[in-house]
């Protein structure tokens, strides 16, 4: 069972459904997927010389994987202009002073309040997909997708449980 100091009669975990993604200061619209915020962190193996059958672990480098995002396809250029920033099309040039962001991901419960957030450090893209495969067979929403490095993140500790609200009573 899980624990939620502020709403102790919640027992159910929250869904994976709502969230919010921004940068520059706004929301990014149509998001519809997100993968996993995931880090690993290296083992670096020794032994002691006087004991050689006994190996000591401790942690070494720490990885942090890059995150796919995925929408439907809009009018809404933000996608596709971070992804020019760093190789526009004919010269190959690289915005130095602007192709990382910060970014922020909320998550949300279903009464569509914050209830937890991450700020992921110096996001840049490393792929991005205009167009998905057309099929005229096919009955299916076209995505664009955009592969986004970073060098880490961290959940945003002020962020509170919030109140949720209860209808009628």
């Amino acid at each position: 069972m899980a624990e939620f100091s502020v709403n102790p009669h919640r027992v159910d975990p929250y869904k994976n459904f709502k969230f919010r993604l921004h940068w520059d200061g706004q929301v990014v619209a149509g998001v519809s997927k997100v993968s996993a915020l995931k880090r690993t962190t290296e083992v670096v193996e020794h032994r002691e010389g006087g004991d050689p059958s006994t190996s000591h672990k401790s942690p070494g480098r720490t990885k942090y994987e890059a995150i796919t995002l995925e929408r439907g396809l809009t009018h809404d250029p933000a996608f596709e202009a971070w992804a020019n920033k760093v190789c526009s099309h004919p010269a190959g040039e690289v915005s130095l002073a602007d192709f990382r962001k910060d970014v922020r991901l909320e998550l949300l419960n279903e009464a569509g309040q914050v209830v937890k957030a991450y700020e992921i450090f110096r996001c840049w893209p490393s792929s991005y997909q205009a167009v998905p495969d057309l099929d005229a067979n096919a009955d299916a929403v076209a995505f664009e997708v955009l592969v986004l490095e970073n060098e880490g993140w961290e959940r945003d500790l002020a962020v509170p449980e919030p109140k949720e609200p209860s209808l009628g009573n």
